[in-house]
């Protein structure tokens, strides 16, 4: 976001604009406070975690609400940036992905320019792949590494239309998936903007594009918690998706493999607190497991404690 926006400046734009499910917005909406720029978000109503739109809002971004999903908004703000003083940054922006990419170049440089075997991403509007894909594929023609990673792309089962069109075996043509539906709400994406360039990046990789189910997402979700990691249930599709990889002997015991979490625990806390209440119901109504379930623990005393933990 900072080479998006950076760029918005040296273009002299009167309005940066993106559509969101909260995490592009909170970025976008924080440097463009630093860069003193008008900034306009564009969210599905009633689908936006309330941590991440009060991220937005706290840093004097102008919020639209809209009847619709992602994608939805996605149609309308592009049609907004016709203007040529409107500057859209979602990740079709090539700027967005000329930052992303560095994330795999700081990747590599932290594994001593040794490529992991496999790298796993979520996968929803696919920016975050597109950059990955992009990124490798310029430290290989540099010669930093001597090969690639597998890149894998992981999406909920309700919202896969890129899961889909690498299942299909022809890939003749992409179709969007009209009704999106997943509790990861930051992947809650049928129409995904970049899905030629993350095509590339699986097909140069010779990765892969798998699916999860809603069940499977909140068991790794509270997998990782466990670990003292903190991420937000779009992120958990990475921990879910090599849990398959390695069930299907796709992932080696002695690979190397690293897993890519794009939001923090902080940006969902509903889904967390119904989680280890077991609340959780998904899009379907079905009420999900709590296998890891946590629930607080209400008492009279403190001196219960050490008998309740015995």
């Amino acid at each position: 976001m900072t080479a998006a926006v950076t760029q918005a400046r040296k273009l002299d734009a009167r309005l940066v604009v993106c559509a969101s499910t909260g995490n592009t917005a909170a970025s976008l909406a924080a440097y463009a406070a630093r860069a003193d720029l008008l900034c306009a978000i564009v969210v599905p109503s009633g689908q936006v975690s309330h941590a991440k739109l009060a991220q937005a809002l706290d840093y004097g971004a102008k919020v639209f609400e809209v009847d619709g999903n992602f994608d939805t908004c996605m149609d309308q703000i592009r049609e907004l940036a016709e203007d040529e003083s409107v500057y859209l940054v979602n990740s079709i922006n090539p700027f967005r992905i000329e930052g992303q990419k560095t994330v795999a170049f700081e990747l590599a440089e932290q594994l001593e320019w040794r490529a992991p075997d496999h790298l796993v991403v979520p996968g929803g509007n696919l920016g975050n792949s597109s950059a990955f894909g992009k990124g490798f594929r310029e430290l290989l023609e540099s010669g930093l590494i001597k090969r690639p990673p597998r890149i894998t792309v992981v999406q909920a089962e309700g919202a896969a239309p890129f899961a889909r069109f690498y299942s299909d075996t022809a890939h003749e043509s992409f179709a969007n998936e009209a009704h999106p539906q997943t509790l990861a709400s930051a992947i809650k994406i049928g129409a995904p903007v970049s899905w030629q360039k993350a095509w590339r990046a699986v097909r140069e990789t010779d990765g892969s594009v798998i699916t999860v189910t809603e069940q499977e997402i909140a068991d790794a979700k509270a997998i990782i918690g466990r670990d003292g990691i903190g991420c937000e249930p779009a992120s958990a599709t990475t921990v879910a998706g090599i849990r398959k990889l390695v069930a299907q002997n796709v992932i080696k015991k002695d690979e190397r493999v690293v897993a890519v979490l794009t939001g923090h625990v902080l940006k969902d806390t509903d889904y967390v607190i119904k989680y280890h209440s077991e609340n959780l119901i998904a899009p379907d109504g079905i009420l999900l497991s709590a296998k890891f379930a946590n629930a607080p623990i209400r008492i009279q005393s403190v001196k219960s404690v050490v008998d309740i933990l015995k």
